[in-house]
């Protein structure tokens, strides 16, 4: 059976307040992408940092994204987002799965 990787180079945009820079990096057949790295030191990302993805308008934009401890959270913050989870049981029980979890 023939193995088929597929790459394509993505234009992002990454804005650094009034001066817009732009890149080009390559994504894999994996889907992965590797920042420049004046770009993350700039941005101040280290590894293991966390991006926000945005799909807009057909464009992708990447922001960094701060993350903050769950007790930061009231419980009524808490419960509203387990109001608004629009997954169906079924689904949630496939990405438990996925993750190992038995919950």
């Amino acid at each position: 059976m023939p193995i088929f990787r597929i790459s394509a180079i993505v234009n992002i945009g990454i804005s650094c307040g009034r001066d817009g820079v732009k890149e080009n990096v390559m994504v894999s057949g994996r889907g992965q992408i590797t920042l420049p790295a004046k770009v993350r030191r700039r941005l101040g990302l280290a590894s293991g940092g966390v991006l926000v993805l945005e799909e807009r308008k057909g464009e992708i934009i990447l922001r960094p994204a701060a993350v903050m401890e769950i007790e930061t959270f009231s419980d009524s913050d808490i419960a509203a987002w387990d109001k608004e989870d629009r997954l169906t049981d079924p689904e949630r029980t496939a990405i438990r799965k996925r993750l190992g979890r038995k919950r």
